[in-house]
């Protein structure tokens, strides 16, 4: 089968694309077209405006025809080129970890304002719960240049990945992972604990894009049968090991995050804030801080 992109000048190739994805329905086809064709021929929009004329080579031709493929097949740009950002961050991807979010960006937010909003006179101690690729952990650390963390998952591929980040972001030594269930092999006291659980009930999986459902890790979305199974197991857990006055942010499914506050009121914690909303109007971000000692407020 002939090469569609053979011959093409680099702008008349990224017409092309955007055209193919656009018959195929896909969102954003203008855009994907360009970083597609960015990522194959390694340029960044300056070099495609300056080399609009010039001629795809044959293997540049052959890549963007792979990446093509790939995308009207349903992958995710981010799953083709093995890194997206967050928090202006790069953030390379494994088959292990989730593509990150502009939605999760509101657990970072939320944890930086809980913190300005109660200061500690020592160097943060943040725990990442189910870490992926690290992160909303490495984000914090990015932010908070005096704070340490460490990042859970269950996946000892998603571990590597997310120590692969901290490294090329300057972070690992402020940045430990271990492999367990949520919080169970960590000892605390920690002033920050952030996940972004797995919370999509079990049922709604196969009614997801294909792009999530095909390509981000079950493990890493699959909640049970009503999606709060790991806010059952983690908050919990996360509440003996803060430290007192220290915020529990956990990322909420539609419509979850009222009953998320009802679970961390049940786990004697104090709810900070009203949820945070992503940019959808979704509430996104659901905070609570533990209890002060008596000798701290009781005097």
């Amino acid at each position: 089968m002939k090469n569609p992109f053979t011959g093409l000048s680099i702008e008349s190739a990224r017409r092309a694309l955007a055209a193919q994805l656009r018959s195929a329905q896909l969102d954003e086809a203008e855009l994907d077209a360009r970083i597609l064709l960015e990522a194959a021929l390694g340029l960044d929009l300056t070099g495609l405006i300056a080399q609009a004329a010039r001629l795809l080579t044959e293997a540049e031709a052959s890549r963007l025809a792979q990446h093509a493929q790939r995308r009207i097949a349903g992958e995710p740009v981010a799953r083709i080129l093995g890194v997206r950002e967050f928090w202006g961050l790069p953030f390379r991807l494994s088959e292990a970890t989730l593509v990150p979010r502009p939605d999760t960006e509101t657990v970072v937010e939320r944890a930086l304002e809980l913190l300005r909003e109660q200061p500690i006179s020592h160097p943060p101690r943040i725990a990442d719960i189910g870490t992926g690729s690290g992160a909303i952990l490495l984000a914090l650390l990015h932010e908070i240049p005096d704070a340490f963390g460490v990042g859970t998952d269950l996946s000892l591929s998603a571990l590597e990945t997310a120590r692969g980040n901290a490294a090329a972001l300057g972070l690992a030594d402020r940045a430990g992972f271990v492999a367990c269930s949520y919080a169970a092999a960590l000892r605390g006291p920690f002033d920050l604990i952030v996940s972004n659980p797995p919370y999509i009930p079990s049922g709604e999986i196969p009614k997801l894009s294909i792009e999530v459902r095909e390509h981000d890790p079950h493990l890493a979305l699959d909640g049970g049968n009503d999606g709060y199974d790991a806010y059952r197991a983690l908050i919990p857990q996360a509440t003996e090991r803060l430290a007192p006055g220290g915020a529990l942010i956990v990322e909420a499914g539609q419509g979850q995050a009222r009953d998320i506050e009802t679970l961390m009121i049940a786990a004697a914690l104090s709810v900070a804030r009203p949820p945070k909303a992503d940019l959808g109007g979704i509430l996104r971000a659901v905070s609570a801080r533990k209890c002060p000692h008596k000798s701290r407020i009781g005097q």
